[in-house]
């Protein structure tokens, strides 16, 4: 096999060799090549509003203490004790000024300087002299309009050039409010026995919405006029670096800015109003693409950022090759009044949360794939194949954000690699 990916734009065919989904190799390669040299999420600044606030996370297979220390700035230091190794935190979130291991009771200030240890005398006076003994720090850390994330590569190039055409897409999320986004409480975390780039092919995939939400349509059209006749109307995007976008109209309510009759009137009025604000602020054109717009954008290559119903973050991560651990939250302008946010919320919910119509069928199809799996001896290849033939004017529910993602992936993972790991070991 000379490619995991087949790129064949003469016969407009696009396949993917199934062995990515299901061998550890693969996934061994993944994580070097990847997850330690890729752009990752750890989370939003609204997160960490005052000095000391701080959450644990998971990044990468890292554990990261995502902290807001008492200069200001905010930093991720990887949650291990220089000592013997133990969690130094062991609370998932809050505030403090000094992080202490429970082991030994080595502290540490919330930049992560060594500041205690019982015992010093049993220690040499320059014992941390240069600072080895300090909790170690992630050094890139950078943020976009309040996204965060982090790089264990230090040489890799920043993350402004890394986001590169994704930033517009970003923008439009960032844009709907003037007082910026924050996170709202709640974080979702649960578990899918399929492979972590099923997921990342799943969300910004309009093909599958239709068939496979059908449940969520047919009950909504009772309820909503808007919702009598769906058109996903829209276009999708290769935005580089394996990134892909898929922006196209909402038949549904939106809470920025996009009024749906089963909500309240007096909502009618307030988002009449903020839609206003919009035009005013930036343009028709680009106020009608903020307010009455959907927008699932992947950022390769575990973050997934949802502009429908509700704005949420979504990120995972592989703990073996058929089987991942996901987290994710919601979003909402600073700020917003409590009717709207209970509009959001409900939105949010009801299709995006574990519980709501969606996300179920979604790991259920999942699940599905990985499955069928079993048979790859037989049956080798998926097809991603859909809207090659009109690639530079691709639909919404063409395949081409996909490929954007396999693209970028083939760049980084290649057999010969493999090979050479095999014949190594």
């Amino acid at each position: 096999m000379n490619s995991f990916v087949i790129d064949d734009k003469e016969k407009s065919e696009f396949l993917v060799h199934r062995s990515v989904f299901t061998e550890r190799e693969i996934l061994a390669r993944e994580r070097a090549e990847i997850f330690n040299k890729c752009w990752l999420f750890i989370g939003h600044e609204s997160e960490l509003k005052e000095l000391g606030d701080y959450k644990r996370k998971k990044v990468g297979g890292r554990n990261l203490l995502f902290v807001r220390s008492q200069d200001g700035e905010i930093r991720a230091l990887y949650n291990t004790c220089p000592h013997r190794g133990a969690l130094v935190c062991r609370e998932n979130e809050g505030n403090s000024r000094v992080f202490r291991c429970f082991y030994h009771a080595w502290s540490f200030t919330n930049d992560g300087n060594l500041v205690g240890m019982p015992g010093k005398d049993g220690f040499p006076e320059d014992f941390n002299a240069e600072g080895t003994k300090n909790m170690k720090a992630v050094k890139r850390v950078e943020s976009y309009r309040g996204f965060v994330f982090v790089n264990f590569d230090d040489h890799a190039i920043s993350l402004d050039e890394y986001l590169g055409n994704a930033k517009e897409y970003i923008d439009l999320v960032a844009d709907q409010s003037d007082a910026g986004l924050e996170v709202l409480g709640g974080v979702q975390q649960y578990s899918v026995r399929a492979n972590w780039k099923l997921l990342a092919e799943n969300s910004v995939d309009l093909y599958h919405g239709m068939p496979t939400h059908k449940t969520y349509f047919d009950i909504k059209q009772e309820q909503d006029p808007n919702l009598k006749r769906v058109r996903l109307e829209g276009h999708g995007r290769e935005l580089g670096n394996g990134h892909g976008v898929m922006e196209y109209v909402a038949p549904w309510g939106r809470p920025i800015a996009q009024w749906t009759p089963i909500w309240d009137e007096k909502l009618k009025e307030d988002m009449e109003k903020i839609k206003a604000r919009l035009k005013e602020k930036y343009g028709e054109e680009r106020a009608e693409r903020i307010t009455n717009y959907n927008r699932n954008i992947l950022i390769f290559p575990n973050l997934v950022i949802n502009d429908i119903m509700a704005v949420t973050a979504r990120t995972f991560y592989p703990t073996s090759p058929g089987y991942m651990e996901v987290t994710g939250y919601a979003l909402a302008p600073v700020g917003e009044p409590e009717d709207h946010r209970l509009a959001r919320n409900n939105n949010f919910l009801e299709f995006l949360g574990p519980g709501g119509f969606a996300t179920p069928d979604d790991n259920e199809a999942l699940e599905l794939c990985q499955e069928a799996y079993t048979n790859n001896s037989e049956v080798e290849w998926n097809d991603i194949s859909k809207g090659m033939i009109r690639e530079e004017n691709a639909m919404a529910t063409d395949e081409l954000q996909m490929r954007a993602f396999w693209r970028q992936y083939k760049k980084i993972i290649k057999p010969s690699m493999m090979e050479e790991e095999v014949t190594m070991k």
